[in-house]
């Protein structure tokens, strides 16, 4: 049977329109109506490449008007409960500022796009990469009594010393009574954590016994440089993370404390909430963007071995792990990036 000619005209079309939709280019990621976008840029390594790589991506890859603005946790955190400004903050430490981050939550003008570490921030005791090779059986903080001679300096009266958290420090009283639910001062070490005095002195001191080669079992946190140039290793705490437990070794009332692991560290990439509708694709991209714990340590180390400024160290991420930032951006946006590293 023939068909009408005024069927075949139609069926013709419908044909032409839905061959055209099928072949019609994607649109293009682009930075919406979302205006100036500010990203704070903290007073650490790591926050501070973050800020740049981000910075890069949203000027070359989505042709956004974005821009760098002093910053740090509580600061940043306040400002943008207050003021919904800076627009990202890329490596925000929620646990640090965790009454703030309540306020924010309950208003909901911010929001957390993403974790901006695979495994979260760490917290915890730490031993060098060599002293954990040439000692295999020190795995853990209770293994410690057993190589409380390792340990000992000219200073410690023959006992082992473990340097502990900077003075004023949320960690000091956790390691402090952490140190008391152990009862390393029983079992071959000092009374106390040794103070170190400051964060730059930690630093120094574990610094220091690495480039002697020297034993050293620490407090500290990461990812930082020093994780990653000295190959600190985390001894384990048996029983995880609890509860009930960890939060009595916050407390300088706490009259029984027993043993418990640090949680996670929250590290939020916070952003306004007003960016999920302004600019779709950047508000996109903040929910993929995260970086590998191992690759961020290595990162810093190079950095601080180096003495680079942190938009080197953002411009060697983006040539060297393009395997993790493409992961986030859709294939366009990558190649504007890439066209102008």
């Amino acid at each position: 049977m023939r068909l009408p000619t005024k069927f075949l005209t139609l069926a013709a079309g419908a044909l032409f329109v839905a061959s055209s939709l099928h072949t019609a280019p994607a649109r293009a990621a682009d930075c919406g109506n979302a205006g100036k976008i500010t990203i704070a840029e903290m007073t650490w390594l790591s926050a501070s490449l973050e800020a740049h790589v981000l910075n890069q991506i949203l000027k070359d890859g989505y042709g956004c008007d974005s821009k760098l603005v002093p910053g740090d946790t509580v600061p940043t955190a306040t400002s943008m409960l207050q003021k919904s400004s800076p627009t990202i903050a890329p490596e925000l430490w929620v646990s640090t500022a965790a009454d703030i981050w309540a306020k924010i939550q309950k208003k909901g003008n911010v929001y957390k796009a993403n974790d901006i570490f695979s495994e979260g921030g760490k917290e915890g005791w730490w031993i060098p990469g060599y002293v954990a090779k040439a000692h295999p059986g020190l795995k853990s903080v209770t293994d410690l009594p057993k190589y409380a001679k390792l340990f000992t300096e000219p200073a410690s009266d023959g006992k082992g010393r473990l340097y502990g958290c900077p003075p004023g420090w949320g960690c000091e009283l956790i390691t402090n009574n952490l140190y008391k639910a152990l009862d390393l001062a029983d079992k071959g070490f000092e009374s106390k954590p040794f103070s170190p005095g400051s964060g730059a002195n930690l630093k120094a001191s574990i610094a220091r016994k690495a480039t002697r080669h020297e034993p050293i079992v620490s407090y500290y946190w990461g990812p930082t440089a020093v994780i990653g140039r000295y190959h600190l290793k985390r001894l384990n705490i048996p029983g995880g993370y609890q509860a009930k437990k960890f939060k009595c070794l916050t407390s300088k009332e706490c009259a029984n404390p027993q043993v418990s692991d640090w949680p996670p560290g929250e590290v939020a990439v916070a952003a306004v909430t007003t960016l999920k509708t302004k600019a779709p694709d950047v508000a996109a991209m903040l929910s993929k963007m995260q970086y590998p714990n191992a690759v961020i340590n290595k990162l810093l180390a190079w950095g601080d071995k180096t003495s680079a400024d942190p938009d080197v160290v953002a411009a060697r991420f983006l040539k060297r792990h393009e395997d993790v930032w493409t992961r986030w951006v859709p294939s366009d946006v990558a190649a504007k990036v890439k066209a102008k590293l």
